[in-house]
Formats: C-alpha cells, sequence, structure tokens
C-alpha cells in the first residue's frame, strides 16, 4: 500500500494528500502541530470522496503529525514539502529533512517560484531531492510537474514519475529547473499577450476568456499544441507565425491594466473585484463551476486514454 507524506496544512497539501488517500495509498499530513494538521482531516476526506466516492473501502489510513516531531518513515515512497513560499523556510526544512528522512526516499518541494538547485543546495542528500509542483485544485488537475535541479538524479525522477501515473496522474519531466519551469512558462507567454491585448483597448478580458475558451482552449482538452499542429499542419503555423510573431508582445513586467488593480487591492473573487466586480453569490456560482467544469474535462481525458 505504501505511504506519501505530506507537509503544510495549506490547500495545496490538503488536495495533494487527497490524491494520494484516494488511490489507496496510505498518507500522512504534518503541519507546525498535530492538532493543527487534524483539522484537515474533514477537508480531506471531502476531496478524496470527489475523486472516489469509494475511496474508504481501499483501505488506506490517514494520519496526523507535527512537521518537527515526525518520525516514522517506514514504507514512506515520497514526502512532499508544501509550507509557505519563502525560501529561507524551504531551505530550512529541507536541511531538516536531509537529516531525519532515510536517503532511499524521495522529498519534492511544491513550490512554483523557488527551483530545487535553490532549496536543496548542495545538501548531502540532494540527489533524491526534486520539484513535485502541482496545479490547483491539486486533487482535480492532473499535472504534475517533476523538476530536475543541478544534483538531482534522475533515475529517481523516472521512478517518481511512475509512482504518480499510478496514482492517476499526468507527471512531466522538466529536465532543468528554469524559472516557471513548463507549464507556467507557457501559460505567462499567454497572459502577457492577453493582457497587452486588454491594456491596448483591443479586446476586453470576457472576449479573450471567450476566444480561448472556445477555439485552442477547447481543442487542447483533446490534444496538446504540438499534437494539434502535427494534425493540422505546421505549414500553415510557420506562414502565419511570420505575420503575427512580429506583432507579439515582448514586454517584460505585467502592464498598468493589472498591476494597477494589485495596487489597489482588486486582485479578483476572493477580493470581490478585479478586471471586474463579483458578488458574493457569483462568486460562488463561479467556483462551483469551475470544479464542475474541471472534473468533466478530466472524464474527457479518460475518452481513448494516452499510452505512457
Amino acid at each position: 500500500m505504501g505511504q506519501v507524506v505530506v507537509l503544510g496544512t495549506g490547500t495545496m497539501g490538503i488536495g495533494i494528500a487527497a490524491g494520494f488517500l484516494a488511490y489507496g495509498t496510505n498518507t500522512v499530513i504534518l503541519g507546525r502541530t498535530q492538532e493543527k494538521a487534524e483539522k484537515c482531516f474533514e477537508a480531506i476526506n471531502a476531496c478524496a470522496t470527489s475523486i472516489d466516492p469509494q475511496w474508504e473501502k481501499l483501505g488506506a489510513s490517514l494520519q496526523a503529525g507535527s512537521i518537527s516531531e515526525w518520525g516514522n518513515w517506514e514504507g514512506t515512497d515520497l514526502v512532499i514539502e508544501t509550507i509557505s513560499e519563502r525560501l529561507d523556510l524551504k531551505k530550512e526544512i529541507f536541511t531538516d529533512l536531509d537529516q531525519r528522512v532515510p536517503p532511499h526516499i524521495p522529498i519534492g518541494s511544491n513550490s512554483s517560484g523557488f527551483p530545487i538547485s535553490d532549496i536543496a543546495g548542495d545538501l548531502k542528500t540532494a540527489h533524491r531531492m526534486l520539484n513535485t509542483h502541482y496545479f490547483m485544485p491539486a486533487h482535480i488537475v492532473p499535472l504534475v510537474e517533476i523538476v530536475l535541479g543541478k544534483h538531482s538524479d534522475s533515475d529517481i525522477a523516472n521512478q517518481v514519475c511512475d509512482f504518480y501515473r499510478a496514482h492517476g496522474k499526468k507527471p512531466v519531466l522538466v529536465k532543468k529547473d528554469i524559472p516557471g519551469f513548463l507549464a507556467n512558462r507557457i501559460q505567462h507567454a499567454l497572459m502577457r499577450e492577453a493582457l497587452s491585448l486588454v491594456e491596448e483597448g483591443i479586446a476586453t478580458p470576457g472576449d479573450i476568456d471567450t476566444a480561448v475558451r472556445y477555439s485552442f482552449g477547447f481543442r487542447y482538452a483533446a490534444v496538446g499544441p504540438m499534437t494539434q499542429k502535427e494534425i493540422s499542419g505546421w505549414e500553415g503555423m510557420t506562414l502565419a507565425a511570420g505575420l503575427i510573431y512580429p506583432s507579439l508582445s515582448n514586454i517584460t513586467k505585467p502592464p498598468p491594466c493589472v498591476t494597477d488593480l494589485v495596487k489597489s487591492g482588486k486582485t479578483g473573487i476572493n477580493k470581490g473585484e478585479g478586471f471586474r466586480s463579483w458578488s458574493a453569490e457569483e462568486a460562488a456560482i463561479v467556483k462551483k463551476n469551475y470544479e464542475e467544469r474541471l472534473k468533466a474535462a478530466f472524464a474527457v481525458l479518460k475518452i481513448a486514454p494516452d499510452q505512457d
């Protein structure tokens, strides 16, 4: 059955823990205190149930403990850190784990901003340390980026990829820990152009959403961009690129249309306003629809599944 140990009791830690629990793996959630970790149980169970309503029949256990005191590593397949995005804290945690966790157990960080090379540094067992980067909501979105640092062992990384496949995830191996890894680099390239189009008054945020969701975004649930162009043919893409690329945005920082919102505290649904205002009722509906559509998209991905 195995065991996974998750450090951190935030939204990501809860979703990550649920993903393993739902696949029948004994799961441990560690917080600053055992009591704080135990408070996550209800949310973890609910997320696991949304993955598989029958998960409890698999017999996996859910345990809680404190990060500083946990010592039961027997049978552990993977340790994942999901604490706050502060490099000093992550380095402190990894220095501690380097000494406390048996050296054959891989250790991953869910950090989206700090490469494992910076987190692990030159620790004695840095070879078994990787970025294991999820996307919210972690229990639903299939992708996990497995990112190699300067000391990471590629064989261990491939074993971790296999482990994730056995738990219903779609891992990708990123061979160098460049800023943004893989998916976020592609996502930010899109967002740079989208925000530039808003800034220049060419399109509204709503029309950009519609354009993406009902054109190439719609297709990407079926195949990725590289395969889609294999299907349609690269000759058309290269001809269009010759006309479009010179006019694409190459700004090196976010434009005022979004930075002004952030400065004024209008950061989105949770604050009641972003590019538009959100009532509490609208926010609840949008979040609910978002999760339901993600689950439906996940079901679509199981149609004629890709061969790993």
